[in-house]
């Protein structure tokens, strides 16, 4: 295949994506599990050409953006606070369900060794990043279950890979050393940690000296890829490195960005975030021909079927098993603990079982196991069929479960003495009192006379709002609904300015940048 048959197929399947999207909309399904089940139906089609996926590429180009997108949002105080939950399931579940998947795996292949079988289980184990942001946006979760869902698929990359390495290595070399590969994992850890935090701090120096918008986007883009490759270079996880590097600065973001690029780079990330994300699910569905092809067609898939069906409820149930124990054991042993943090309903445990999906990450993993490796077919086909069955089945009933179980909250103790409502009323008087402050002159007088009196009117509103929140509630809506209203009616006469030859481009864009700023603002309270 050209360059250009490959960039052919590339616009083919965005306009494929977007079709898939639009239907998964109206059937209401996750995207996802379109994407997949488009791209399966895709491959299958007589007369399409292979495409056969790079397991370095596939990781190098998609997985840095992503987890820096993922990360620059994640809440730095609601991963701190369940920091012991994250690492619970990000480090704990993992080892435990490739342990566990090893055993399985060895007990239905007793000719495959041992250090095969982890390797599978390895490649299993860490649910996935872009799966789980992709499937949980569209929930309606407790927001602490989201935040240890995606921390968990953040860092368990790292886990995965780090045993992986460990496994592979021990099953070309025959040897393996439990004191070596604990240091090593500290290390790639440790490492990582420390290369983000780096690579961070000089992003910010640079970000500081770079006033251009664009360039201050391309250079986020930039920096995700660096942090990974950088990383990985030095012998530590790239992962880790480029979630903390995504952390710093999305905690740094509104010291060191000003609105206007923020407010770009929050569409460009968006609309990147959104093809990536799309590109990678309709990939993992392409690369079954592949899959099929090296197995020897659909006759040798069948043949597997019995075993491959057993480890992926392995899979599925060693998720359970470590994650309902690791729910209210410790809270059962800890009196201190279950006072700060009660017992969940049993609904939380059961969800973040279920949630468990995989992805890319695992596909890539697998593709890069080298030619001659014990199982390398059986373990593809078990990769690929764990992917489809926790997108495309657990995926797809993930939200009814959630409407169905998820009756009771699960909210941490969290000190926030005010609310929203509390918090703009103290930055709308700090407004005004800094305007006042500016406006006013030595003869008592204010220079900006209407200024001040708009400002004291925004205080006297957010004190009396953050007051009587529930009385007022309805009247704000109702008052945003006919700003909406006036916002309409002033875009018609704008285009209508501009389509009679009244005005100039220039001032139509000008114009309408203030009318979107308002209506975004607006939006969030109708």
């Amino acid at each position: 295949m050209t360059a250009v048959s490959r960039f052919e197929l590339i616009l083919l399947l965005m306009a494929v994506i977007v079709v898939l999207d639009l239907i998964a909309r109206r059937l209401a399904l996750p995207r996802a599990a379109a994407l997949i089940l488009g791209g399966i139906g895709f491959a299958l089609i007589p007369g399409t050409p292979d495409i056969e996926i790079d397991p370095d590429l596939v990781l190098v180009l998609f997985l840095p953006p992503l987890l820096m997108s993922s990360a620059w949002f994640t809440s730095w105080r609601d991963f701190r606070a369940d920091i012991r939950i994250i690492l619970q399931l990000a480090v704990g579940a993992v080892f435990f369900t490739t342990l566990v998947v090893g055993v399985v795996t060895h007990m239905l292949m007793p000719s495959l060794p041992w250090a095969a079988c982890f390797a599978l289980g390895a490649i299993v184990s860490p649910p996935d990043a872009v799966a789980a942001k992709a499937v949980l946006s569209k929930l309606p979760l407790p927001p602490r279950v989201i935040v240890l869902l995606e921390g968990e698929s953040l860092v368990n990359d790292a886990s995965g890979l780090v045993l992986f390495r460990f496994a592979v290595a021990a099953a070309l070399t025959g040897s393996f050393s439990i004191g070596e590969a604990s240091l090593n994992f500290a290390w790639l850890a440790i490492g990582g940690i420390a290369a983000g935090v780096a690579f961070a701090a000089f992003t910010i120096v640079v970000i500081k000296r770079v006033l251009d918008t664009d360039l201050v986007i391309i250079w986020t883009f930039l920096n995700a890829w660096i942090s990974y490759i950088a990383a990985e270079k030095l012998g530590v996880s790239g992962v880790l490195s480029t979630v903390a590097c995504g952390m710093i600065l999305g905690w740094k973001q509104h010291e060191i960005i000003n609105a206007a690029t923020r407010t770009r780079a929050i569409a460009v990330w968006g609309v990147v975030v959104f093809a990536l994300e799309s590109l990678v699910f309709i990939l993992i569905g392409l690369s079954l021909r592949g899959i099929l092809s090296r197995l020897g067609g659909a006759d040798a898939l069948l043949a597997l079927l019995p075993a491959t069906a057993a480890i992926v409820a392995a899979v599925i149930v060693s998720r359970f098993v470590w994650i309902f124990p690791g729910t209210y054991l410790p809270r059962l042993l800890a009196p201190k603990l279950r006072a700060r943090d009660p017992y969940p309903p049993l609904a939380v445990p059961f969800i973040m079982s279920w949630a468990g999906l995989r992805g890319v990450v695992s596909l890539a993993i697998a593709l890069s196991l080298p030619e001659g490796f014990p199982g390398r077919d059986f373990i593809l086909a078990v990769t690929f069929a764990v992917i489809l069955v926790t997108v495309l089945v657990q995926g797809t009933t993930l939200a009814p479960l959630v409407r169905l179980l998820m009756k009771g909250d699960f909210t941490a103790v969290r000190h926030s003495p005010l609310t929203e409502a509390q918090a703009r009323a103290r930055v709308a008087t700090a407004q005004f009192a800094a305007l006042e402050k500016q406006s006013l002159m030595p003869d008592g007088t204010h220079r900006h006379p209407r200024l001040v009196e708009q400002y004291g009117y925004r205080v006297n509103a957010a004190k009396r709002f953050s007051e009587e929140f529930e009385t007022l509630a309805p009247h704000r809506v109702d008052h945003y609904s006919a700003v909406l209203v006036a916002n309409a009616a002033g875009r018609a006469e704008l285009l209508r300015l501009h389509r009679s030859g009244e005005i100039h481009d220039s001032v139509l864009h000008a114009i309408e940048e203030g009318l979107d700023l308002e209506e975004v603002n607006v939006r969030r309270y109708v």
